[in-house]
């Protein structure tokens, strides 16, 4: 029987399965202690019988650091779109969602994923986004069958000068979908234009 529970610093001892994939990121320790001081509710590990642990998941809530160009905020409206088109409102954001390789299709990363989410609609939030290798085919299509699609690809994202699809799930308070689109795959910006 496997648990989904709160992620702990002592987790950061046993996460190493979870981390041995070549497309999962590793951070300093500063990094997780961050996400667990300030987003606690947003970092989760499922844990199997033997306790292990099997996949975690650090997200966050956010938005672009100024505020709305235009109050209150609505995605619908064209400002947005040709002015202002990377504000980022109130969302939520997964950072990081790895399974160890033995745990996978077991179903972790859609519960941790709607773990997240539920917390997200719980804080209001327009939607969830992610950042993934555009090589990474197996999340991409784990993602999309979750109802994730690609907003837009980041070039030159990661360190080593891949891509990253940013992708987005539109959220309960997003009722017209207006925080997604189609074709974002065609869409590319640069790092500097996230924000």
């Amino acid at each position: 029987m496997v648990s989904l529970r709160p992620m702990t610093p002592m987790d950061l001892l046993k996460f190493n399965p979870c981390n041995l994939d070549h497309l999962t990121e590793t951070y300093n320790i500063g990094f997780y202690l961050e996400y667990f001081t300030r987003w606690p509710q947003l970092c989760k590990v499922i844990e199997g019988a033997n306790g292990q642990i099997e996949a975690y998941i650090l997200g966050k809530v956010e938005a672009s650091p100024h505020t709305a160009p235009v109050e209150p905020y609505d995605p619908g409206l064209k400002i947005y779109q040709k002015k202002f088109p990377n504000y980022l409102p109130w969302h939520a954001h997964i950072t990081c969602l790895t399974v160890a390789p033995a745990a996978r299709r077991l179903g972790h990363a859609t519960k941790l994923s709607e773990a997240l989410e539920q917390v997200g609609d719980e804080q209001n939030a327009w939607f969830v986004d992610l950042f993934v290798r555009v090589e990474n085919e197996a999340a991409i299509k784990l993602y999309k069958k979750m109802g994730y699609s690609v907003y837009r690809r980041i070039t030159d994202y990661y360190n080593d000068g891949s891509d990253a699809y940013d992708m987005r799930k539109p959220l309960k308070r997003d009722k017209h979908r207006k925080t997604v689109r189609a074709n974002g795959e065609n869409i590319k910006v640069h790092p500097d234009a996230v924000w």
